[in-house]
């Protein structure tokens, strides 16, 4: 028997957590029914994937795809004198 150790459980239900009083935009499941998309209203996806390990044996992984906040656009002056 294959037993999960807790801290992937730990890190599965935190990312699950996050749908707690969340609206889902879409839900769509691979062709091959091995990953589960699950697009929040705020553009955070939850992936819930079946990976296969160099043993052949199925193992659940939970994902949450955070949106990459793009750093403040900064502004070059560049003075030019005279002379």
């Amino acid at each position: 028997m294959n037993i999960t150790p807790v801290n992937e459980l730990r890190r599965i239900a935190e990312a699950v957590e996050h749908l707690r009083d969340r609206t889902v935009q879409d839900v769509s499941i691979r062709s091959d029914c091995r990953q589960l998309k699950i697009k929040l209203d705020d553009g955070e996806i939850l992936l819930v994937s079946v990976l296969v390990d160099e043993n052949g044996k199925p193992r659940l992984d939970v994902d949450l795809v955070r949106m990459v906040e793009a750093p403040p656009a900064s502004q070059l002056e560049v003075r030019f004198e005279g002379a």
